[in-house]
């Protein structure tokens, strides 16, 4: 039998780190924009020092997000960064570019590294390579199928993580497209357009379709028009080999996550009781549904699709 995965959730504030981890979360993704991407919330240090130590008390990990396209001038604040999460202890950092484990030699120490490329990690001969360099787990793309998975699982040295539950990124520019367009059809531009003013982005070919788009000091970020759920497939997902199971919780209240995190830790801890006589309960997809937004479907990503890329 499997080993049962770790249950991760992302957090915005110490707050919702809390309620998180008492809902049943086995790990908790956290960081702040000038170092990570598309995240909930920013964590100061001090932040990040707190978090750690009522996590760590709780028995629960953390993991900063370090995966931003960084240019010359945050490499020059990068190192110190490092070194403190180092100081606090934290349990892993989530990284995609290479400049991490330079600064990590450089500075003479290690950290757990979980590799996170997003749709770029689709093939365990590079999850491998990482893997030389010190990249511990491997964040397999969300366009992969169950199939994909369980071939990439077989032949990778590391551990993997999946996307259960949540919207996904599908495009990411560095340039203020938002801005500009604005700018461009109203002359002036005095508004900021980050993720607390729910704006999106429509095709004129479809126009029930609700993409979120958003724009921060990391650029334009353009979201899935859908959420993941997979509560109601749990079974077929926990079949395949995988360390960590993911709840992304960007766009979301903090109500909404709470609940989605209780429901899948009551489903991964009843299917991992006795695989052959679990039953799903159509409950926990009933609480989701309550809390989901309904111009937002629910559907199973890529898992069960033949998908090209």
């Amino acid at each position: 039998m499997r080993t049962k995965p770790e249950l991760l959730a992302t957090a915005g504030s110490l707050e919702e780190l809390v309620r998180l981890i008492q809902a049943g979360a086995d790990a908790v993704n956290i960081g702040h924009n000038e170092y990570g991407v598309r995240l909930p919330g920013n964590f100061s240090l001090e932040e990040i020092e707190k978090a750690i130590q009522i996590a760590h008390a709780k028995g629960v990990k953390i993991y900063v997000a370090v995966n931003n396209i960084f240019n010359n001038a945050q490499m020059e604040t990068l190192p110190s960064y490092l070194r403190a999460l180092h100081d606090y202890q934290v349990d892993a950092i989530v990284f995609g570019d290479p400049a991490i484990i330079s600064v990590l030699k450089q500075l003479n120490i290690k950290m757990n590294l979980h590799w996170n490329t997003e749709m770029t990690s689709t093939n365990y001969v590079t999850a491998n390579y990482w893997g030389t360099k010190g990249a511990t787990r491997m964040t397999l793309a969300r366009e992969l199928n169950l199939e994909e998975i369980q071939e990439i699982s077989d032949k990778l040295k590391l551990e993997t993580q999946i996307q259960i539950h949540g919207i996904t990124n599908i495009y990411h520019s560095k340039r203020e497209l938002v801005k500009s367009y604005m700018g461009h059809i109203n002359n002036e531009v005095t508004d900021k357009f980050d993720k607390d003013r729910n704006l999106y982005l429509v095709e004129y070919e479809r126009q029930d379709l609700k993409l979120p788009i958003y724009e921060d000091e990391n650029g334009t970020h353009i979201m899935s028009a859908d959420d993941i759920c997979t509560i109601d497939v749990l079974d077929e997902v926990l079949g395949e080999p995988v360390d960590s199971v993911k709840i992304e919780g960007l766009l979301k209240s903090i109500e909404y996550n709470e609940t989605v995190v209780r429901c899948y830790r009551e489903a991964i801890d009843l299917y991992f009781e006795n695989p052959e006589s679990y039953e799903f309960n159509p409950e926990w997809l009933e609480k989701i549904k309550q809390v989901q937004d309904p111009d937002r479907e629910l559907s199973y990503g890529f898992f069960f699709k033949e998908q090209v890329y």
